[in-house]
């Protein structure tokens, strides 16, 4: 069987969710794929040579042939879908975008989550329009809709009508060379390059309004407030995403010194993620909606305590003993949850080792080898 695979996001250089997953995913399913006698297409939009010339050293074997198609705009439903119809595989799978317009040949696709649903504020109106007809055309054109989770599964029917038997829970694995740290010399160095001193509280994820920041920023300014300034940091690692500037004004209200708790070093190098989770006390995730949430399970996997929201995926994702559970939107909730971290270090420790045991269940082998499978039945039309 040729699969041909939308590839394209699998190359950002800063790569956020949908982005790991499509890397991570791939670069587990070609083995898997040659081991079965199954030929590859990776399609890419890459417009620097360099880059170019890169791309079968990035991904090698024998069964695997690179399709670089670069165009500046419409790249998936014009120069990707005109090479589907030109010269169409055997089945097309999409981990992190949306299968091309115009395109009728079999396909799986992936939905990752539905945030702009329920926070359609979050996102500009042609963006948010765009995520509503990708959402809905994947379903109806694909054999199959792959999900990171039950809760994702659940809205697809609900908000979009998908029969259940065609969603398929494939749980995402943890990133590949992740892992705790304790060596104080590596955990001192990293803290220093992003200018963090002394014990430290952490959130990792786009600076965005669903993140629910603005209320974590109060939380924290009464907890500073009711310790007289010996707190820990905290530290909101991450990019900034759109309407960004209600968090920008969380923080700029904050009196002095308050605000000098705070830190915001920007996107971190994955090659420092390790060290930075682990030297954090405790991960702060009160996120008002993910449709998976690698954070809370990254720090889990690292053994570092996880404060997160009651809803949406995280407590199905962090097991019901793997984390300090709050209401996102209760603030008292939120604060009352940062002072238990602080003041109970044996709750620190149970949820640490729990924390570890829960992070087990995810792999990325096992995701692959599921994918496999589904793209499998789809191409024979068992779906």
């Amino acid at each position: 069987m040729i699969i041909g695979i939308d590839a394209s996001r699998a190359l950002t250089e800063q790569k956020t969710g949908t982005e790991a997953y499509a890397h991570h995913l791939i670069q587990h399913l070609l083995p898997l794929a040659a081991s079965a006698g199954h030929q590859i297409r990776l399609y890419f939009n890459v417009a620097d040579e360099t880059v170019a010339a890169s791309l079968q050293a990035r991904y090698p074997g024998d069964h695997v042939t690179i399709v670089n198609v670069p165009l500046r705009r419409l790249w998936t439903h014009v120069r990707l879908g005109w090479e589907l119809r030109q010269s169409p595989p055997d089945l097309f799978f999409t981990p992190a975008h949306v299968i091309p317009a115009g395109y009728h040949g079999p396909s799986v696709a992936t939905v990752h989550d539905l945030g702009y649903h329920h926070f359609p504020d979050a996102h500009p109106p042609n963006q948010l329009r765009y995520l509503r007809w990708s959402t809905r055309h994947n379903a109806q054109v694909s054999r199959l809709v792959i999900v990171d989770s039950e809760a994702t599964r659940q809205d697809l029917q609900q908000l979009y009508g998908v029969p259940g038997e065609k969603i398929v829970v494939v749980y995402p694995g943890l990133t590949p060379g992740l892992a705790p740290v304790t060596d104080q010399a590596v955990l001192r160095a990293v803290a220093r390059k992003y200018k963090i001193r002394g014990d430290y509280l952490l959130f990792i994820g786009t600076l965005q309004p669903r993140k629910n920041l603005a209320r974590l920023i109060a939380a924290y300014d009464r907890y500073f407030e009711s310790n007289d300034g010996q707190v820990h940091k905290l530290v909101l690692a991450g990019k900034l995403g759109w309407r960004s500037e209600g968090i920008v004004k969380a923080l700029t209200s904050l009196k002095f010194p308050n605000y000098t708790g705070i830190i915001t070093p920007g996107f971190i190098d994955e090659a420092d993620k390790s060290a930075l989770i682990s030297g954090a006390t405790a991960l702060l995730f009160p996120s008002l909606y993910e449709g998976f949430g690698f954070p809370a399970l990254e720090a889990q996997h690292c053994g570092t305590p996880v404060l997160t929201a009651n809803s949406s995926s995280l407590p199905e994702i962090c097991g019901p003993d793997g984390a300090l559970y709050i209401d996102p939107e209760d603030l008292d909730a939120i604060h009352a949850g940062m002072l238990r971290l602080m003041r109970e270090p044996e709750l620190r420790d149970r949820l640490s080792a729990s924390g570890r045991e829960n992070s087990k269940r995810f792999s990325w082998q096992t995701a692959a080898a599921q994918v496999l499978e589904l793209l499998e039945q789809a191409s024979r039309g068992e779906a």
